[in-house]
């Protein structure tokens, strides 16, 4: 789709997000003029809003996590799930990862994807569709900021339980009110910059956690 990434080009600019100066993204540098942009493409074309217009805080912390820990990708084949802008994909990608998807409904923001792994120079093969049900070719998938509201996280929670049972689940959560209360092991904690444009504070405290497959207990803390 070479209108959708050059309707990405035209409504973004070269950024880098705060937590993660390495990698540059196409991003909104404010969010009423990517939106009224998206809605008159979205009246012609049935597309949904920007979110890929955004380094959200969930894809900042599992890039940050990755780049400070090459080892936990290097070698395997990982899937960034509802990926946004690619942030995570890319990170991975850089440091070393066997091969890496990244999943989007969105057709635009799979252009987003595909623009910003060229722009990085990264091996990333964008996924448009949703890949609930797919059966496991991974060994690590990535969900940053995935449980903001009911519907989504109804809809994606238990094929992703059914997939930790034969992958490595990461789920990046800054807080949003879905995120499940059990089956869920903390590893690492990001303070990530944000605006109040977008969030309702500067600052948005983003925990990492492995998801468990269903009626698994936490491995012992050491």
């Amino acid at each position: 789709m070479r209108d959708a990434e050059a309707f990405v080009r035209a409504q973004t600019a070269p950024q880098a997000a705060p937590l993660v100066p390495e990698i540059t993204l196409q991003l909104a540098s404010e969010i009423t003029p990517i939106w009224q942009a998206t809605e008159a493409w979205l009246a012609e074309t049935g597309t949904a809003p920007p979110f890929w217009a955004f380094a959200w805080p969930g894809a900042q912390a599992l890039a940050r996590f990755v780049l400070d820990h090459p080892g936990v990708v290097a070698g395997r084949r990982v899937l960034d799930f509802a990926a946004g802008c690619g942030l995570a994909a890319i990170a991975c990608a850089r440091m070393g990862a066997a091969h890496v998807e990244a999943a989007e409904i969105d057709p635009i923001a799979a252009a987003s994807i595909r623009v910003n792994a060229q722009a990085n120079a990264a091996a990333v093969t964008a996924l448009t569709g949703d890949l609930v049900g797919t059966p496991c070719r991974w060994d690590l998938i990535l969900c940053g900021d995935v449980c903001y509201e009911a519907p989504m996280t109804r809809h994606i929670l238990p094929w992703l339980r059914g997939m930790a049972g034969q992958a490595e689940i990461w789920v990046a959560d800054p807080g949003r009110a879905y995120l499940p209360r059990e089956g869920l092991d903390p590893f690492a904690t990001f303070a990530v910059p944000t605006t109040t444009e977008l969030e309702d504070r500067t600052v948005r405290e983003v925990t990492l956690f492995r998801l468990l497959a269903s009626g698994a207990a936490p491995p012992p803390r050491s």
